[in-house]
């Protein structure tokens, strides 16, 4: 509008824009009568799609996360940024307590429970900007869905509790940011808390997380005095009146606080110039470092991934959030500046394990006349059908366009498209590159590409972690089974982490995932949104199997059943894999000559991977080992690869009993936040739980005790840390590795998931090929 106007009337009315009551206002002021009126917009939200149609107006364009550990603010971060930019009339709290919920909890047992169980997705606009938010769980077990909401974004918002500071999610948040290389900016929440030490905090990112970071503001107060912030880019102090903080006003740095924002300008300044060549050069030539030098630095150094700038605020209190979503347009990237790939699937298979060679990757163009790659990182099942949350990458998707699925090489159409926003749809006749839509009526997996048929690209696969706890599934209307595993389906569809098995022989079912609270948000998902009743058993670990010492095998497989038979002999030995490698499964084939065939040597590969899926213990898989293949023959007639794949694992099967064959264990990092006057307790429970005690601090009247605990110890902790601190303690964990049980641990767990009465010894004699007893 006012760039429409002639310049003469630009140079009497002037824009301003303001928050009253919350919400975004544009003010003109006539600047020669001295008047100020507003002006009324009467039109839509304007498309995103439409705004970011060409190569330019990407720049217009951000696609964020907010993550963090649990329960440190981030749905009440996003309700307070939906309210300040306009998107909704009011604001809600977490949990519920007003009957409405905020708004991107749309779920009955987010409100219930006051956590995010599904990420939420919506879209806003903030200075003539639109941002893509996706709000993501803090609860270790719905991990998933930081995982590929992070696959697809262009940078993040970390939070971190001013009180509690790094915590055990935290550092997940932060590896998974690193895995996708994501630019992120930090956010010191819950100032107003008593305990909330900002400095200490800051020191835990950079120590603890390894990241460059540094303050580009300053607190007005702390807990209960927290007023504002101190910018000390512009050198300016931000207060955040009226009751809901919408009404910014800028004012002079207080005398108090002068001396202390130089201060930590001066040290902003010392971090950038170890990274931005430019800004280095600019300080050592005696130049006067302005905002907009130390702007432009710290959003190249930020995007290239070699700082963090931390913002300082209360959510819940309705300070700095604005100053927030300003570090977000300043300092987080546009699509153009994420450099994605895809792989050329006539030079690499992206579901094979191997690493890609360099020519299979393809640079993807955030052009939307280019054709269309896409990826579905997130399906949900509604009562309409599948609802597909699609990042596009490269090109433009139109609603009713044709195009393949490059993960089932199948043709597919796409009949509708939306935007977000939670649990609300609204549809869109088209998105361009670098975007994030919906899309109904496609039936596909999560993590599938999408190409236009002339492109024959697909992007890497998303990380998946391994499940950890698994209980049995009972339930009570026996005509409900075919409908529940059809339930169950559907839920592993949705969630990769969460998965079931039926049992053929006892027709028991089997659910496993990423902990308790993770298989009970299913059954009671079960009970409200698909009316089965179903009981669960005691949870149980997936431990996993290894070998603990050298053994050599000589196999040999024969079989004549009248004609071709079968025949197979596979000579050499297996070792485990040192400590601390990531690979889980070795195969080196160390043959000389042409005593086997290529062929057979992928043959007996095939082999072992198959026999490590069920291993000879508990028929869990099998980790930590290493097949070396030395030597073998074969018969010219009776040979074939499915004769070695079977000596293989034959030969495996017999071998493990020699080769000291036992249990891994998952290790949680337990860290429990409790009263200080009750931290001699936690310390003395943890350590009857076969904990490591890994630290403890003690700030004001909280203390925090960090610790290795085997998740077979922590069932039932909840209840016991409610009893020992008057419900005032506070549990978090996550995974951290596998290691070997001890043998009094290996006894039980045998005795308890076989019958077995014997210790180690007995359960690795049962493992010979040779017993056919159950172990």
């Amino acid at each position: 509008f006012f760039f429409a106007m002639h310049s003469s009337a630009r140079a009497i009315l002037q824009p301003l824009r303001c928050h009253v009551g919350g919400r975004p206002v544009w003010l003109v002021k006539n600047a020669r009568l001295g008047l100020v009126c507003q002006l009324r917009l009467y039109a839509t939200t304007p498309n995103i799609a439409e705004i970011a149609s060409d190569l330019n107006n990407l720049g217009t364009l951000r696609n964020i996360g907010i993550s963090a550990h649990i329960d440190s603010g981030k749905t009440t971060l996003t309700e307070r940024i939906l309210y300040y930019t306009g998107r909704i009339r009011a604001m809600h709290e977490v949990r519920g307590s007003d009957d409405v919920g905020a708004t991107m909890d749309s779920m009955e047992l987010e409100k219930e429970k006051g956590i995010t169980i599904k990420s939420a997705a919506t879209y806003t606009q903030w200075q003539d900007l639109f941002i893509n938010i996706i709000d993501t769980p803090g609860h270790v077990d719905f991990t998933i869905e930081v995982e590929r909401a992070l696959k697809v974004l262009d940078g993040a918002i970390l939070l971190v509790c001013g009180a509690s500071g790094v915590q055990s999610q935290t550092l997940t948040v932060d590896r998974q940011m690193r895995r996708y290389k994501v630019p992120r900016v930090a956010f010191i929440n819950k100032l107003d808390r008593l305990g909330a030490q900002p400095m200490r905090v800051i020191e835990q990112i950079n120590d603890q997380l390894g990241l460059n970071a540094a303050l580009v503001q300053i607190p007005i107060g702390l807990e209960e005095n927290f007023e504002g912030v101190v910018d000390v880019v512009e050198r300016r102090a931000l207060y955040f009146r009226g009751k809901d903080g919408g009404q910014v006003e800028h004012a002079d740095v207080p005398e108090d606080l002068k001396e202390r924002c130089e201060e930590v300008r001066e040290q902003l300044v010392e971090k950038l110039i170890d990274v931005d060549n430019e800004l280095a050069d600019s300080y050592l030539e005696g130049e006067t470092i302005t905002a907009e030098m130390l702007k432009r630095a710290i959003r190249r150094a930020t995007i290239g991934l070699q700082f963090a700038p931390v913002c300082l605020g209360s959510a819940f209190k309705n300070k700095g959030v604005q100053p927030l979503l300003d570090a977000v347009i300043d300092y987080l990237p546009d699509p153009r500046q994420r450099v994605n790939y895809a792989y050329d699937l006539t030079k690499f298979d992206p579901t094979s394990d191997q690493e890609p060679p360099e020519d299979a990757l393809v640079p993807l163009e955030m052009d939307p006349k280019a054709p269309f790659v896409g990826l579905a990182f997130k399906i949900t099942e509604t009562r309409f059908g599948q609802l597909t949350w699609m990042r596009v990458y490269q090109g433009a998707l139109k609603k009713g366009q044709q195009v393949m699925n490059m993960n089932a090489r199948a043709k597919t159409r796409m009949p509708r498209l939306a935007r977000m926003h939670a649990d609300n749809l609204e549809d869109v006749e088209a998105v361009q590159a670098g975007d994030i839509c919906a899309v109904f009526g496609v039936d596909c997996s999560s993590g599938d590409a999408f190409s236009d048929r002339s492109a024959n690209l697909a992007m890497s696969k998303m990380h998946v972690p391994d499940t950890v706890v698994s209980m049995g599934l009972l339930i009570k209307e026996k005509n409900k089974v075919d409908s529940l595993l059809k339930v169950l389906a559907k839920y592993s569809r949705e969630d990769p982490t969460f998965r079931f098995n039926l049992e053929q022989e006892s027709g028991q079912i089997q659910i496993s995932g990423m902990g308790e609270l993770h298989l009970e948000i299913y059954c009671e998902r079960l009970r409200r949104e698909e009316n089965i009743e179903v009981t669960t058993g005691k949870p149980y670990v997936k431990y996993r199997e290894t070998v603990t010492k050298p053994v050599r095998f000589d196999y040999t497989f024969k079989k004549q059943s009248g004609g071709a038979g079968q025949y197979a002999k596979i000579i050499g030995y297996m070792e485990p894999i040192p400590e601390g490698s990531k690979e889980t499964f070795e195969f080196q084939n160390k043959t000389v000559g042409q005593n086997l065939t290529s062929g057979f040597v992928s043959a007996t590969k095939k082999g072992f991977e198959e026999a490590c899926l069920r291993g000879p213990l508990l028929g869990n898989p099998v980790w930590g080992v290493r097949f070396v293949l030395e030597d073998g023959a074969y018969h010219q007639v009776d040979s074939n690869e499915l004769a070695f794949r079977v000596c293989a694992a034959k030969a495996f099967a017999e071998a493990f009993s020699g080769a000291g064959g036992t249990l891994l264990q998952p290790i949680m990092k337990v860290e429990v936040m409790t009263p200080a006057q009750t931290m001699s307790t936690i310390l003395s429970s943890l350590q009857q739980r076969e904990g490591r005690i890994t630290g403890h601090e003690v700030t004001g009247n909280v203390a925090i005790v960090r610790a290795e605990v085997p998740l077979g110890e922590m069932f039932g902790y909840t209840a016991e840390l409610r009893s020992n601190t008057a419900g005032r303690g506070e549990a978090s964990m996550e995974y951290s590795h596998h290691q070997l049980v001890e043998d009094g641990t290996l006894y039980k767990v045998l005795k308890e998931y076989t019958g077995s009465s014997g210790g180690s010894d007995n359960s690795s004699s049962s493992a010979s090929s040779g017993s056919k007893k159950k172990k």
